[in-house]
């Protein structure tokens, strides 16, 4: 049986995307877990992965910078792959602190680990030092109440979760051509969105960043035209 095997590569200025890909004898199709790291002042993760992949992220961490260095776990809403290791990056990061939406911090994240989650309001800024990230709350896009995204102002960058999961082991780090086309198809198999009645204006905010990376969750990161893409995307959920 074919092993998980973990990379990290830069995709934006200071940014890695770390990805552990799983082969097809462990999820049908092969798939991708990624994590975002910004290495600046303050470091930060967006996405911790699985509690069972810690190893793997961490020692990909390591090739950057000392997990111990960081300062910030972030990510975007309540599940095993967004913040399942939380607590093992907390104990070998002391100085680090959960940044998650205000709402998760107040129903979940409290509880569920001791150190105290600094909770993101809506157009709230986090500062690294040279990087200023910007919380963008967006309730049930595609899934969870609590869920939100960071919008690194310094580089464009949208840390935009489970927005455009690509199926199979994302093997290229950064592309450009269409992630849509194979988003809308895995969809299609699974839908993960609620399909909320706020979903187009949510995804007309995200446009609205003009973001030039999108630093998704599952699959390959892209770059381009961002609001381009994200208001594609609005258009195949209205259908």
């Amino acid at each position: 049986m074919n092993a998980p095997r973990a990379s990290i590569n830069l995709i934006a200025p200071d940014t890695y995307r770390i990805s552990v890909a799983m082969p097809p004898d462990f999820i049908p199709g092969g798939f991708s877990f990624n994590q975002y790291l910004v290495v600046d002042d303050k470091p930060l993760i967006f996405h911790t992965g699985p509690k069972k992949l810690f190893g793997l992220v961490s020692e990909q961490i390591e090739k950057v910078i000392p997990v111990a260095q960081l300062r910030y776990i972030a990510f975007s809403h309540v599940e095993a792959d967004e913040c399942g290791s939380l607590p093992d990056f907390l104990a070998r990061a002391p100085q680090a602190r959960p940044v998650c939406s205000h709402v998760a911090a107040l129903v979940s994240v409290s509880d569920l680990v001791d150190v105290e989650p600094l909770g993101m309001q809506d157009g709230e800024v986090l500062d690294l030092g040279k990087h200023k990230l910007v919380w963008q709350s967006t309730p049930h896009l595609p899934h969870g109440w609590e869920c939100g995204y960071f919008f690194d102002q310094t580089t464009g960058t949208l840390f935009c979760g489970d927005l455009f999961t690509q199926p199979g082991m994302g093997e290229e780090p950064l592309v450009s051509g269409d992630i849509l086309g194979p988003s809308e198809a895995f969809r299609g198999q699974m839908d993960y969105f609620s399909h909320s009645v706020n979903a187009p204006t949510l995804i007309e905010k995200l446009a609205q960043l003009k973001p030039r990376v999108l630093a998704c969750m599952h699959g390959s990161a892209w770059s381009g035209d961002g609001a381009s893409l994200l208001r594609n995307l609005g258009q195949a959920l209205a259908h």
